[in-house]
């Protein structure tokens, strides 16, 4: 579906761009169209745009992207916002090697 819409809509600086080219799409409408999927879904616990984009950086750090990557990618102005990812989740201190261990 979704390179159905990218080849219909031909997006040039959003992927999902508001009414005018290069305009990003309003968060309200964008909020209102998870909504709409979330109950089609009939996913019953809460679900907002804020939860997504947090989900997506701790995902991105799970697999080792680099903070000042995320950083840039969620375009936030300080550094120390993009570090409030960084709390400690067990998959990634499962995943941390032992100098030890190429002895």
């Amino acid at each position: 579906m979704l390179r159905e819409y990218y080849r219909a809509y031909k997006p040039k600086t959003w992927l999902f761009e508001g009414q005018n080219t290069g305009e990003m799409y309003p968060e309200e409408s964008l909020a209102k169209v998870l909504k709409y999927a979330v109950s089609k879904a009939k996913i019953g616990k809460p679900v907002t745009l804020y939860w997504l984009r947090h989900s997506y950086a701790i995902h991105l750090l799970e697999v080792g992207t680099d903070l000042r990557y995320i950083h840039e990618l969620l375009s936030h102005k300080s550094s120390k916002t993009t570090e409030i990812y960084t709390h400690v989740s067990q998959n990634s201190l499962q995943k941390i090697k032992s100098p030890f261990d190429t002895l």
